[in-house]
């Protein structure tokens, strides 16, 4: 069995932030069969439209490309955004692409460029995600802990200099579709207000599970800390 736990920590007021993932693989490994873990059934009311996955996310691609991301950075973006409305998180699908628009045509983040690995040993690396998408600094954390655990027995990346990342689910499904057990956290802005506070201090720090069942079974956790995700009262 491979264990991967990714961790993402996001430091509060502050746009430096903090992604980390570890992995464990022991001998024994196995083909996990990628697939779907949701449902494909109409949920569309009936003064509702469906619209194709394939426009959906080639709306988005133009949208971010028209504000400044390169094609690659507007398609991982697109990737996750799908994904989020494909699972039910409607809270970190379509309607987040507005911010993440103005987050590039505001240079409040880069629509171009490459994390760059800053240390690195056989199972940890630290890494500058260099303002970058959240979702292209969390791929490439992700991908870098996934090839560690495969080679070392374990990978722990730790990055700064990222932004939202999208649904947490989306890491930790990345991991487990490698056979692995998936593990992604962040935390957010202090918007909470801790018990008996008169001011926010905490934030919905998210947290995903995901990890490989028999034959084509899955368990998959992804959810904030909070009552309910931030996005949710949007």
């Amino acid at each position: 069995m491979n264990l991967l736990q990714r961790f993402s920590l996001f430091t509060c007021g502050s746009l430096s932030r903090y992604q980390s993932v570890i992995a464990i693989q022991s001998v024994d490994k196995k083909q996990f069969n990628s697939q779907r873990y949701y449902s494909t059934d109409d949920m569309a009311a009936p003064d509702e439209s469906v619209v194709a996955k394939d426009e959906m996310r080639r709306f988005m691609v133009d949208c971010m490309t028209t504000a400044g991301a390169t094609e690659s950075h507007a398609t991982q973006l697109a990737l996750v955004l799908l994904e989020g409305d494909v699972r039910g998180h409607y809270s970190h699908g379509l309607n987040r692409l507005d911010m993440y628009v103005r987050d590039v045509q505001q240079k409040v983040c880069k629509g171009d460029g490459e994390p760059v690995i800053l240390k690195e040993k056989a199972g940890t690396a630290w890494v500058d995600g260099n303002n970058l998408l959240g979702p292209v600094v969390g791929n490439f954390c992700m991908d870098l802990a996934i090839e560690k655990a495969k080679n070392a027995g374990i990978g722990w990346v730790v990055a700064k200099g990222s932004n939202h990342y999208g649904i947490a689910g989306w890491y930790a499904l990345r991991a487990m579709k490698q056979g692995m057990l998936g593990m992604s956290m962040t935390n957010t802005s202090p918007i909470s207000y801790p018990t008996r506070s008169a001011v926010p201090a905490l934030g919905t720090n998210p947290i995903s599970l995901a990890a490989p069942g028999t034959g084509d079974d899955a368990f998959v956790l992804d959810m904030a800390s909070t009552t309910v995700a931030i996005g949710k009262n949007d």
